[in-house]
């Protein structure tokens, strides 16, 4: 039995709590054996994303090429891209090297507000990327800027919303509530193109630890699926997985230089 491995595409977070970092924690905790391209280089801290810088498309195809030409990889988390040039080059290699069970986590604004993907790119994300990965993860800000809409995340309106995704030609989406205004608890909705509707619920954890939670939970979808778990078995234990980190994150407790700062920290 070889090791189960999964290739994150992302951007590099010096904090360690989300992007490439966060992904191979999350990969390797699971079982998994991570591989990594970096598709950006950022300035961030505990208070957010202070500058971000894209690689060259020839540096991105250069390591993805290098890796994939010498190691079989299971599957795909892609999230951070940056820019439409470097949506082509990850879209060409899927179809290059002909890769699977590929979850997108269409990260497009960072959680302190800085833009981590060209307003420009969001269409050839829809157009090149779409159709090629196996899965979405949307939070409720993507989902409306990817729809044109002003949902909050109900219940009613998954079904709008999946169909709204379907016609873009995605095979399945995960739509994540931690946006949503249900307050007592968390509710995720993985929708699949036959119109199947599963839910997965958790109670909402008062905790500051929630930098890279997006990262971390579709990542551990991915290792799921390398593993050969089915993409609802997949989805239940990163859920799990997000879940009891989220109950624990008290454990890691860093030492800052200001400690009035408002911050949102690692998970581990």
């Amino acid at each position: 039995m070889s090791t189960p491995t999964v290739l994150s595409i992302a951007g590099f977070d010096p904090y360690s709590g989300a992007g490439i970092v966060a992904d191979c924690k999350t990969i390797h905790a699971l079982g998994g054996y991570a591989l990594s391209s970096s598709t950006a280089v950022t300035a961030q801290n505990s208070c957010g994303v202070s500058a971000v810088q894209t690689v060259s498309a020839d540096m991105l195809k250069l390591q993805l090429e290098t890796l994939l030409d010498d190691v079989k990889v299971d599957a795909v988390k892609i999230g951070m891209l940056g820019n439409g040039e470097l949506i082509s080059v990850v879209a060409e290699c899927i179809e290059k090297y002909s890769l699977k069970n590929i979850v997108l986590d269409t990260v497009l604004v960072s959680s302190s507000g800085k833009p981590l993907l060209e307003k420009s790119a969001v269409r050839r994300m829809e157009t090149e990327l779409f159709p090629k990965v196996d899965l979405i993860t949307p939070n409720v800000p993507e989902i409306n800027t990817f729809l044109k809409t002003a949902y909050c995340g109900a219940a009613q309106e998954v079904q709008k919303i999946a169909i709204g995704f379907f016609e873009k030609d995605v095979k399945a989406v995960l739509l994540k509530g931690g946006h949503s205004t249900a307050h007592a608890s968390a509710t995720d909705y993985l929708v699949t193109k036959d119109m199947n509707i599963e839910q997965y619920s958790s109670k909402r954890v008062a905790t500051t630890h929630t930098h890279g939670t997006g990262c971390i939970l579709s990542s551990a979808v991915a290792t799921g699926l390398s593993k050969g778990l089915s993409l609802h078995e997949s989805v239940a234990e990163a859920k799990a997985f997000l879940y009891d980190k989220l109950q624990h994150s008290g454990i890691l407790r860093l030492k800052y230089v200001n400690e009035m700062h408002h911050r949102k920290e690692p998970l581990f």
